[in-house]
């Protein structure tokens, strides 16, 4: 299937969402409008991950949106989701998609580093990310990208998607969209609400016209 990478982009966190409403809590946010979810799961047994990406595999297939897991291939292999979403110290773009097969999708962390979304671009990388352009409670030590980094990243890299991440909500998704970027990817604003249904609902409309 392919889908067309734009929009609201939901992490999970372990953190924020509890066990026994994983799925139904990721179920609200794509009724809200999340049009990609990402598995993010860190210091987690991969038995659990791999039990809780197939549950989720099966609400995100039933609304036609892309799972993907972070940073191993491995395990998006055996969850058989649509993709991996690769940081810094994890495998190549290359090995991915040897693994995953030509229709999977992969996406790249850049943090601020332009050139290195140009190199994930040229390597067959199927989005960007960037980050954080605000401070986030999910890496407090990272340091903030400039969204003057955004506008160059937007300018030099040209045949893929590129999504903000990091310290997004309602109060500064405008300033980032701004920038020109295809989406936005959040964690805190979403699923540290009262009602991720809503608050997935609210960032959604900022793609309405787009």
């Amino acid at each position: 299937m392919n889908y067309r990478l734009k929009g609201l982009y939901v992490i999970t966190d372990q953190k924020l969402i509890p066990r026994d409403k994983f799925t139904n809590t990721v179920e609200k946010t794509i009724k809200g409008g999340a049009k990609l979810i990402q598995l993010r799961e860190k210091n987690t047994p991969e038995e659990e991950i791999v039990n809780l990406g197939k549950e989720l595999l099966s609400i995100t297939k039933k609304y036609g949106i892309p799972l993907l897991i972070n940073d191993s291939p491995a395990l998006a292999k055996e969850i058989g989701a649509d993709g991996v979403h690769l940081g810094e110290y994890d495998p190549p773009v290359s090995e991915a998609r040897k693994l995953l097969g030509e229709g999977a999708i992969i996406g790249v962390s850049c943090y601020g580093k332009v050139e290195r979304g140009i190199r994930a671009e040229k390597e067959g990388a199927d989005y960007a990310a960037f980050g954080s352009p605000f401070s986030t409670p999910t890496k407090p030590h990272r340091i903030s990208t400039p969204l003057e980094i955004l506008k160059e990243a937007k300018k030099r890299i040209t045949r893929i998607p590129i999504f903000a991440v990091g310290g997004i909500n309602m109060e500064n998704a405008l300033s980032v969209l701004e920038t020109g970027v295809d989406g936005i990817a959040v964690i805190t604003s979403v699923f540290g609400s009262s009602d991720p249904e809503k608050s997935a609902r609210e960032l959604a409309s900022l793609f309405v016209n787009t």
